[in-house]
């Protein structure tokens, strides 16, 4: 069976979580050692995801269909 990929938003919640975890205390050195080997590969992979969407979103289609990057003309006044 394929492992289902997560959602940003939950990658997002274990990391939370993870961090919350780490800032306690909470477990055995071992375990806090697995918890933060997770949320560098979570860190890891949101970072990726942001910066996909940060490409995307940075890109206007134009009337041609066309792609353009997106710039924001500074008005004076």
């Amino acid at each position: 069976m394929e492992k289902k990929e997560m959602k940003f938003e939950d990658k997002m919640k274990e990391l939370e979580t993870i961090i919350s975890d780490l800032e306690n205390g909470n477990g055995s050195l071992e375990e806090s050692i697995e918890k933060y080997t997770r949320a560098m590969k979570l860190a890891s992979e949101c970072d990726q995801e942001l910066k996909q969407v940060e490409e995307q979103v940075s890109k206007m289609v134009l009337e041609d269909g066309s792609l353009k990057d997106f710039q924001i003309e500074e008005t004076t006044n």
